[in-house]
């Protein structure tokens, strides 16, 4: 048990997510890793409330997080771990943790993003973040729900991670 599927979705708990997701992909417990979320409180508050019933909820910093992921905590537990930017997930492996796959469901356009799908939206440090979860041999995959085709979505972030380097404009 322990950590069911990771996705990277910037609006974390939301429609898809417990429409979609949740009805599809067996699990009973929803982290979201966010240290923006873990110190709002009624963030945290918000997004429990679109959690349905049965399904435990927790907000943690990155930090405690991994933390809590390589003590086992939620060994007995199968969890839906959501991150809103991958930058995120870099510091959670940095820590440790493995992971086999992400699933990006939701990056989107923002001031400063430039739209490279329609569902991912990214600044350079997001594209370095990704290159980096990807260099580590875990799988990037994209789909908004999981009865979407999964598209691999490496071939299209190292090849913008190689024109960021090739313009000399790293920002990350």
């Amino acid at each position: 048990m322990g950590i069911e599927i990771v996705r990277i979705d910037d609006r974390l708990v939301h429609g898809q997510i417990v429409q979609g997701w949740l009805k599809v992909v067996d699990v009973n417990f929803i982290l979201v890793v966010s240290d923006a979320v873990a110190l709002d409180e009624m963030q945290q508050v918000l997004l429990s409330m679109a959690v349905p019933s049965g399904i435990g909820f927790k907000a943690s910093s990155v930090e405690v997080a991994s933390a809590d992921i390589l003590n086992n905590v939620y060994e007995d537990k199968k969890v839906m771990a959501l991150f809103s930017n991958p930058c995120d997930i870099v510091r959670v492996l940095n820590s440790g943790v493995k992971l086999k796959s992400v699933n990006i469901g939701g990056m989107h356009y923002v001031h400063g993003k430039r739209q490279l799908l329609c569902n991912l939206s990214v600044d350079d440090r997001d594209v370095f973040c990704l290159a980096d979860i990807y260099k580590r041999g875990i799988e990037l995959e994209g789909r908004l729900l999981p009865n979407d085709d999964r598209t691999d979505l490496s071939k299209i972030i190292i090849e913008e991670e190689n024109k960021i380097n090739s313009q000399g404009t790293c920002n990350g």
